[in-house]
């Protein structure tokens, strides 16, 4: 079962710092997961510059320039956020019964860890 999902809010906790201009810290959704390369895509975070080509659209327009958009960065370089203390936090999985038309099946459940610091 994946740690993290399409939607969830994760956490940078590698790299460089604000600071100095990286995204450590910095806090989005996740946009896409790619599960082949372990990469995900977070909406607002390690954006890049493309140069796309000048093209035509059926209607004309024309297309093309430099745009920014998201790239995928490495899973083990963000953490999930904690939705009550909105901090990074570990996830850890348990097994609960769930009852569906009267038959009882026996499902894997994430949840996220409390930090030691919170206790």
């Amino acid at each position: 079962m994946a740690n993290i999902k399409k939607g969830d809010l994760v956490q940078v906790i590698s790299g460089r710092s604000q600071a100095r201009g990286g995204d450590r810290g910095k806090q989005g959704k996740v946009i896409e997961v790619l599960v082949a390369e372990n990469r995900v895509v977070v909406e607002g975070v390690n954006f890049v510059t493309k140069h796309v080509r000048v093209g035509q659209t059926q209607r004309g327009s024309k297309t093309g320039g430099i745009e920014t958009h998201e790239a995928p960065i490495h899973v083990s370089n963000v953490a999930l956020v904690d939705p009550e203390s909105k901090k990074p936090t570990r996830v850890g999985f348990r097994n609960e019964t769930v009852t569906k038309d009267g038959v009882q099946k026996t499902v894997r459940v994430r949840y996220a860890k409390k930090s030691g610091k919170d206790l």
